[in-house]
């Protein structure tokens, strides 16, 4: 099978969710469509929250199946912590209805309410006992970054759980720089992303913790291009580094997973040469505007057809401990 370890739901509950708490400031507008909150506008279209419109929508970008996670406007780490273990649990539901619909071809990753890390180890306990297979997060919760103290309970039950967590860029702080040309996204989610994972490896997470594994999207940001940057940072500026920090963060590429969205072949042929196709994981993005067009055949021109496989069959598999069966029909 070829899974999509990046593709994005959005449960259709959470339009009557929304217009029952007028706290996250979300009207409903139209038929599936939001006004408000972290997005702006927001259509839901069927492929976010059908079944079997998602199964058509991976069918038609030639792929079998996904691991689906929330599409980062909903993470509302802004919002009160009960009001957001709330939108969590409506979340997940949805999302675990919808993989229970098509468990040939979907599975599903839980959301957490990352403002409140002890609840959201106790919510990702509970997702795990109902069938989630990982867990996606945001890149910082926009008050606070992933590698801060207090983030600590949260850390430590997704090693316990063994579930791969996925960083999801989101809260990106403001840069004049992203006023135009939807910068924000094409530049401001890569940096987002680097800046996580960096902090994250430098500050001894992935050795606190050996069980743990995470995963990258948008091929990881910046990380594998400018790697060496940071290696080389380690050793001539150590006073900025805690003593612990590791010498190469290369060396922890295979507890850390990369997508392959890149939009470019030459920029994803260079991607699976830096960290090897064995740390690589198929990703679209979809079904938002930014997925890749054609995914398997953009992997495939890339890596050639048995490495594109491994990508997108095994590697998944593996890493999301996935039971797999034939296709079938809706």
């Amino acid at each position: 099978m070829k899974i999509d370890v990046h593709n994005h739901g959005v449960p259709e509950t959470v339009l009557d969710f929304f217009a029952s708490r007028p706290e996250f400031g979300i009207e409903i507008t139209a038929d599936h469509h939001m006004s408000g909150g972290a997005e702006g506008e927001y259509t839901l279209e069927p492929a976010f929250y059908d079944a079997d419109a998602k199964v058509a929508n991976l069918e038609e970008h030639g792929l079998d199946g996904a691991v689906v996670s929330i599409d980062p406007p909903f993470f509302y780490y802004e919002a009160d912590p009960d009001a957001g273990a709330e939108l969590a649990e409506v979340l997940n539901v949805g999302l675990r209805e919808m993989a229970a619909r098509r468990p040939d071809r979907l599975w599903w990753m839980a959301t957490v309410p990352l403002q409140d890390p002890a609840r959201a180890a106790e919510v990702l306990a509970e997702q795990k006992q109902l069938g989630c297979v990982g867990v996606e997060i945001g890149t910082s919760t926009g008050a606070a970054r992933l590698d801060e103290p207090q983030f600590e309970p949260f850390w430590a039950a997704a090693a316990e759980l063994r579930l791969p967590v996925m960083l999801h860029p989101a809260y990106q702080h403001p840069h004049p720089g992203y006023s135009r040309f939807a910068l924000q996204n094409v530049i401001g989610n890569m940096l987002e992303t680097t800046i996580a994972i960096e902090r994250l490896i430098m500050a001894g997470l992935l050795d606190r913790h050996p069980e743990l594994t995470l995963v990258i999207v948008h091929s990881g940001g910046y990380v594998a291009y400018q790697q060496g940057r940071l290696r080389h940072a380690r050793q001539v500026r150590s006073s900025a580094f805690d003593a612990a920090s590791p010498n190469d963060p290369k060396n922890y590429f295979g507890r850390v997973r990369f997508d392959c969205l890149t939009h470019d072949r030459k920029a994803l042929a260079f991607l699976i040469d830096q960290v090897g196709p064995d740390n690589m994981v198929l990703g679209t993005d979809l079904p938002c505007d930014m997925a890749t067009p054609d995914p398997w055949a953009s992997l495939v021109d890339a890596a050639g057809g048995e490495v594109a496989a491994r990508i997108a069959g095994d590697n998944v598999v593996e890493l999301y401990g996935l039971e797999t069966r034939a296709p079938t029909a809706a």
